[in-house]
Parts: structure tokens; sequence; C-alpha cells
């Protein structure tokens, strides 16, 4: 087991431990202060979906939607599509006004996807999105814990925890809209971290197995050339998906925009948080245990 690389992970992993607590910490003090940015499947509001025949101006529908007066709203607007987002639930004439204007105004083609979410709606998908959550989540925290031990799963679990938060905050911090396919994404991502995650994981128990650990350099040795021996296939598959992410980030509609933002940037903290917060994890408790001795056989006397 014997590795030439340059680039020592665990020698670099007080550096970048510490960045990511202060990253993280900047983003929990966000996350306090601003609060998140719920979408309507939370918050209640109404969404409007249109598809147009021709290609709007944006100065068009926004001076439109003004002189609705349907309060607060926001407005992202593609290709002969625009998707509308209302504070307030409509109630039905509000909707049938809405409709009958838009066409006479400025399109007298265009097709209509209204979704309506109540208060109480809003409420009780909120509690199940986050019951959802923490069901799947403890359900991957039981995993691991069955399958490795106890030192493993404390890696996973700090590993997994920092990747979820970390894009909570990054949508609180830039105030991106919370949605259910947003739940997904961090679901998704949870996914991927833990993959990365037992790959690693897998070769460490694998190398610990036939090496011979008489000192704690010994045991750095161990988690680099676990790394190493990991880390194309790794990156291959984050790369893989990121393609994917990227080209629906890009390309695709405006309903699936964040949900691929939230993936590309779980998929990279995935990936970071597998080397140099899971592995390093264990590593620390690892040293703390008593190494064992290795037993040397008397000279027998001539």
């Amino acid at each position: 087991m014997r590795s030439n690389r340059k680039f020592d992970f665990v020698k670099s992993s007080r550096i970048f431990l510490t960045i990511s607590a202060a990253v993280l910490l900047i983003g929990l003090i966000a996350l306090g202060v601003f609060g998140v940015n719920y979408g309507i499947d939370f918050s209640s509001g109404t969404s409007v979906d249109i598809t147009t025949t021709k290609k709007l101006e944006d100065t068009q529908v926004k001076a439109y939607l003004d002189e609705q007066n349907l309060g607060d709203y926001t407005l992202v607007s593609g290709e002969n599509r625009e998707s509308i987002r209302f504070k307030t639930a409509l109630n039905e004439q509000q909707e049938k006004d809405f409709k009958a204007n838009f066409l006479a105004k400025l399109d007298p083609d265009a097709s209509f996807e209204i979704n309506i979410v109540d208060v109480d709606i809003a409420k009780e998908q909120e509690r199940n999105a986050l019951i959802g959550m923490a069901v799947a989540s403890l359900g991957i925290m039981l995993y691991i814990v069955i399958r490795f031990e106890w030192r493993f799963s404390i890696g996973a679990i700090v590993s997994t925890v920092y990747d979820a938060l970390f894009v909570i905050c990054v949508f609180s911090i830039f105030r991106l809209e919370v949605n259910l396919p947003f739940i997904l994404a961090v679901l998704t991502i949870i996914g991927y971290s833990i993959n990365d995650t037992v790959v690693i994981f897998d070769r460490i128990r694998e190398n610990l197995r036939f090496a011979k650990i008489k000192s704690h350099a010994d045991l750095d040795k161990l988690v680099n050339d676990s790394i190493w021996q990991t880390l194309a296939r790794s990156i291959n598959t984050v790369i893989t998906v990121l393609v994917a992410a990227v080209c629906l980030f890009i390309f695709g509609g405006g309903s699936i925009k964040l949900f691929s933002l939230a993936i590309i940037i779980g998929l990279a903290s995935g990936a970071y948080s597998s080397i140099f917060i899971a592995s390093q994890v264990w590593l620390y408790f690892k040293k703390k245990e008593p190494l064992k001795k290795v037993a040397v056989k008397p000279q027998s006397s001539l």
C-alpha cells in the first residue's frame, strides 16, 4: 500500500476543517437572521405558469401585473413562458379576471397552469416535508451505524449534516426560494454524500485489515492512501451527475432551475466533505484509541 502522491489530505485537513467551520458559522448566522425564503409550497400563495405563443417583453408583463393589483409577486421569464408567484392566494374571481385580462391585453392564445396553496395546506406540506427529511436521514444514519463501527458512523453523520446545512445556508444567504423540489434536492444530496463517504470508508476498513499500525503516522498514511485509491471513482461519479445537473440548470425550465442549482452545490459539498470531514473525523477518534503493541518474541539464548 504505497502512495507516491504529493498532496497530503490528512496534513491539510486542519486548514480545510477550519475553513468549513467558518463558512458554516457564517451561513448559520445568516440563516438565523434572515431565515429561509419559503416558496408558496410552504408559505401559501399562487403560482401561475403561462405558455405564450409569442415572446413577451418583461416590461409588458410587469406593467400588466402592476395593473392587476394582486399584491407582491416574483416574475421569471423564459422563451414563450412566464412564471409568476403571488404571495397571496387568489380567489376564484381574481383568477378568472387575471386570465381574461391577460388574453385580452397580451396574448389571446396563451395557456395557463395555476396552483393555489392556502395557509393550512402550506403548513401541512411544511410539516410533512420536515418529517420526510427526518425519517430519510435517520434511515441513512441507521444504515451507516449497522454497517460500520461507531467511529465511521460519527464521521458519516457529521459530513452529511454539513452538506445539508451548507446548501440550506447558501439558499438563505442569497434568498433563493425553498420549495418541495428543494427538499427532494437535499435528500438527493444526502444520498450522494453518503455514497462517496461509504466508498472511502470501505477502502479504509479494507486497508486497515492488512495494515500494521504502529504509530499515528501509519494511520495518517492509511487514510491518505485510501482517499487516493478511491479519488478517481468519486470524481467520475460526481462529474457524471454534475454534467446532467448543469445541463438541467442551463436548459431546463424555471421550475427546476433551483432544484438543479441545489444539486450542483450539494454534489460539490458532498465530494469535499467525504474527503476532508468524514474521513478526518474517523481518524481523529481512531487516534484516541490506544495503539496495539506488536509483540516481540524473546531471543533464545545459546
